[in-house]
């Protein structure tokens, strides 16, 4: 697994710390890899982000689901339990159910799937985990195109 970089999107406002990590604009998600941006990415949420994003900025994930289904590999990574992310943030109005069907449901439909890490060092370590098994199994058939 050595060889690889992780890209850290310049917008991502808590990014974890991963040695020798770039930060760049991605096009989708807030982790990815160096020189495979356009095939695989790893989107993070805290519970308060995935509740604000499933209710006021539902348009703007639902988006971004959809972007992340055309990738090679996406998952969303969750920094909390399931049992804990049934805990409602205080600032939210979602009901805990409908927030954990919407997942649900996003999950089946885009073909991504949802990670609930347990903690923000779990999702990190998930994150990186997930990231290197992409670079193990599909890393090396990047193959360019020429018309």
């Amino acid at each position: 697994m050595d060889g690889i970089v992780i890209a850290i999107d310049t917008r991502e406002q808590r990014p974890y710390a991963f040695p020798g990590a770039e930060v760049k604009t991605l096009p989708t998600g807030d982790y990815s890899l160096i020189g495979l941006e356009d095939r695989v990415a790893i989107e993070r949420k805290s519970k308060t982000d995935a509740y604000g994003s499933l209710g006021q900025g539902r348009a703007r994930f639902r988006r971004e689901c959809e972007r992340l289904a055309q990738l090679d590999y996406a998952a969303v990574v969750i920094e909390d339990t399931l049992p804990g992310f049934l805990q409602r943030p205080a600032h939210s109005k979602m009901s805990p159910a409908s927030a954990v069907g919407t997942l649900l449901a996003w999950s089946v439909r885009y073909r991504v799937p949802v990670f609930f890490a347990g903690d923000r060092a779990h999702a990190q370590a998930l994150t990186a985990k997930l990231l290197h098994m992409y670079a193990k199994y599909h890393g090396e058939v990047r193959v360019e195109q020429h018309a």
